[in-house]
């Protein structure tokens, strides 16, 4: 389809994606779409963490928040939904997920240009469709999401995956590690072993905890553990096995605390998960442990990461639980991944 004269695209919609990481991997589509609007005023109508992820972002002029769980809930909530995009008076939006639902409140707002990806029976709710068959076969989400913009005749020049902190975020992270004990200018060693999407992604406490001491042994680094509230028992064991030599900071961050915190981090040691993107973004260096994931569609975009899997038959079969032993991750010792990390990095990281 033809895109209207860009100087009359006034107001843009891009409804996010619904996972963090995932969310990361789109904004060099956000990027696209910024350079080639500049003029035009850019919303993200996105979950409350994802929102959070993008309060503030250099190419999002506003952010508008979906709570699926509370004013938005049902249809009814839908209702509502669209009724507070129609009074915003959107000339386009750009649908980043695949879901129905997500092309339906658009449809329902009356939004003159819907574009996005043909799927999931939407293919009626949208003015301008996109099909992976129409482009050449991309390997990462990254390239995907790049691709299902540029379909529609948006252009730019490609950038990396992109995230922002503001001067007293990255103040205020400075002073929750020095009440933590870690003063100004230590080399941070950041642990993040947990993993949202399910269990089966998840390296073992007693191994990340082993690769923490040693790297911060070589580095002469101080220790930080990130999760979320649901992951504290996870890094409370880890904190154990450390004897308490770490900041523990699992289920104590907001969102943008955990950016800023990560930002400021010199290396990380995680999983497949989305404190791995933002670490990705904020150009740290990191290993990454994937198990049961597709690590060529969904590896940090980054030339500052090592990947560190093992070839078994099953994997990656994208299941959140191990049906049988787990040897995705079994297979990766702690011996694997410090040489990863030595490797990646021959000199200690910079603070």
């Amino acid at each position: 389809m033809m895109l209207p004269d860009r100087h009359k695209v006034r107001r843009i919609l891009i409804r996010a994606v619904n996972w963090i990481g995932d969310a990361v991997m789109t904004t060099p589509a956000l990027g696209l779409i910024r350079e080639h609007y500049p003029e035009a005023e850019i919303t993200l109508l996105a979950n409350p963490p994802v929102a959070e992820v993008f309060s503030p972002h250099d190419w999002v002029d506003k952010v508008m928040v979906f709570d699926r769980e509370g004013a938005h809930q049902g249809l009814r909530g839908r209702l509502r939904l669209a009724s507070e995009l129609r009074k915003r008076s959107f000339d386009m939006v750009i649908i980043l997920p695949n879901s129905f639902d997500s092309a339906l409140v658009p449809w329902l707002a009356g939004i003159p240009v819907r574009l996005g990806k043909s799927s999931d029976g939407r293919s009626l709710l949208l003015t301008g469709r996109y099909s992976q068959d129409e482009t050449p076969p991309h390997r990462h989400e990254v390239q995907y999401y790049r691709n299902l913009v540029r379909h529609f005749g948006i252009t730019g020049v490609d950038v990396l995956p992109r995230l922002c902190t503001t001067p007293a975020e990255d103040a205020a992270a400075e002073a929750l590690l020095a009440k933590g004990g870690i003063p100004a200018g230590a080399c941070v060693l950041a642990v993040n072993p947990g993993a949202t999407y399910g269990s089966a992604k998840r390296w073992y406490p007693d191994r990340f905890a082993d690769v923490a001491r040693r790297l911060a042994a070589e580095w002469q680094a101080r220790i930080v553990i990130f999760g979320s509230p649901g992951e504290a028992g996870i890094a409370a064991d880890i904190e154990q096995r450390l004897g308490g030599d770490c900041l523990n900071m699992a289920g104590k961050t907001t969102v943008r605390e955990l950016m800023a915190l990560i930002k400021r981090s010199n290396f990380m040691v995680t999983n497949d998960s989305g404190p791995m993107h933002i670490a990705a973004a904020f150009d740290v260096p990191l290993v990454a442990i994937f198990g049961p994931t597709d690590h060529t569609g969904t590896a940090p975009y980054t030339v500052k990461a090592a990947i560190v899997r093992k070839g078994v038959a099953c994997a990656p079969c994208k299941l959140r639980e191990c049906p049988t032993d787990h040897r995705c991750m079994t297979a990766v010792t702690a011996d694997d991944v410090v040489a990863a990390a030595l490797a990646l990095t021959q000199q200690p990281p910079q603070s």
